[in-house]
């Protein structure tokens, strides 16, 4: 069996690569420059001729991609998209309804919110991580005497100067107030998301005024969920996330792998940003506690890190996110905060508690080889597909 894989930049890419051919499906490269657009005849042609030179089972893509699925629709071609972005705008194109898609969703509230508005191309499928492949990456000695750590973070702190939210710069000082007060107040949620429920249509206009938004061209989407997603809860994370770190780097050695630093953490280290394939997975199992913060956008769902620090059989502890309890236990596979002074309670707990830290990372590891690689994954997809 042979598929078309769009060869766009995604985490975990040769990971999937690597699980369709252990399932005995040979994968085929693609990639046009013009895959995120919406329409391109360059784009098309260029699709047309390559589905035209071979025989394929169907198209595979990480996160959805409405002119992937134009082109597979015109073909008769099965396209499986496995979305792991949330936010994901493109989940609002019109073409989502096209008979030739299967649509994977990590997170099960957004998955459910299409469901129920009546799109059936759409399934729920959380992620995973390549087990063999994490426990297969050895350590040198002297990396590992560097990369050894009480508690580790791994991610964006989201202090971009083109965030999103400082571009709003034309808003009320009442608008202002609302959205930082709105903010303010879903910070204090886990489980919960009222960002876009609770923008009203005269704060939407203020902010249409500053930046303003129209819908894309094939696109359902409203403007309360762009600002919400892409604008609100972007800079609540970064706020969020800093926030905590500032407060455990007070109370506890704190190394922080990201790209950009911040004058608002001079506690914490700051040890770059780290390969994802090569580096990250040696940075989970070298430290007694990683943290992972999600994206508040992502609103029950498990993140990649989350799965990726569990398959390296490092310890995780999170945020709270609905959809873990579904195969996870919190206590015995990992652990999760419900506050701040929640967060600091626990990383006392666990850091004097070597033992249970290190069983509850093995039971995790365990539950991730037996129910949660990226060949479970395919096995699935396969198994709604019909194949």
């Amino acid at each position: 069996m042979k598929i078309l894989f769009l060869d766009a930049p995604a985490f975990a890419k040769q990971d999937m690569i690597d699980a369709f051919m252990e399932c005995g499906m040979e994968c085929d490269l693609f990639l046009h420059e013009a895959y995120k657009e919406r329409f391109n005849l360059d784009y098309e042609n260029a699709f047309d001729r390559k589905v035209e030179a071979a025989r394929y089972e169907f198209v595979f893509s990480f996160n959805y991609y409405p002119i992937l699925s134009k082109c597979c629709q015109k073909h008769n071609l099965k396209y499986v998209s496995y979305v792991y972005d949330s936010p994901l705008v493109a989940l609002y194109s019109c073409t989502i309804i096209n008979p030739c898609n299967y649509v994977f969703i990590f997170d099960k509230t957004t998955y459910s919110r299409l469901k129920n508005e009546g799109i059936m191309t759409v399934h729920y499928l959380p992620l995973a991580a390549n087990v063999k492949r994490l426990l297969s990456i050895t350590c040198p000695r002297n990396v590992e005497k560097q990369l050894k750590a009480d508690i580790s973070f791994v991610g964006s702190l989201y202090n971009e100067e083109h965030n999103l939210y400082e571009c709003l710069t034309g808003i009320t000082d009442y608008t202002r107030g609302y959205l930082e007060g709105l903010m303010a107040a879903q910070k204090e949620l886990y489980g919960c998301f009222i960002l876009e429920e609770l923008l009203s249509p005269e704060i939407i206009a203020d902010m249409q005024k500053a930046v303003p938004y129209s819908p894309m061209s094939d696109g359902v989407e409203n403007p309360a969920y762009v600002y919400a997603n892409y604008f609100l809860a972007r800079k609540l994370t970064s706020d969020e996330r800093i926030s905590l770190l500032k407060l455990i780097s007070e109370h506890f050695t704190l190394k922080l792998y990201t790209h950009k630093q911040s004058e608002l953490l001079p506690r914490a280290h700051f040890a770059g940003a780290v390969d994802y394939y090569n580096s990250m997975p040696l940075v989970f199992k070298n430290s007694k506690i990683n943290l992972n913060i999600s994206l508040r956008s992502i609103q029950s769902g498990i993140p990649l890190r989350g799965m990726d620090i569990m398959g390296a059989g490092g310890f995780l502890l999170t945020n709270f996110q609905a959809d873990f309890l579904d195969y996870f236990t919190p206590g015995e596979d990992f652990d999760y905060y419900e506050s701040e002074e929640d967060c600091i309670s626990k990383i006392g707990y666990y850091l004097s508690h070597e033992t249970e830290r290190r069983q509850i990372a093995a039971n995790a590891l365990g539950k991730m080889k037996e129910n949660h690689t990226f060949v479970h994954r395919v096995k699935e997809i396969l198994n709604v597909i019909n194949y």
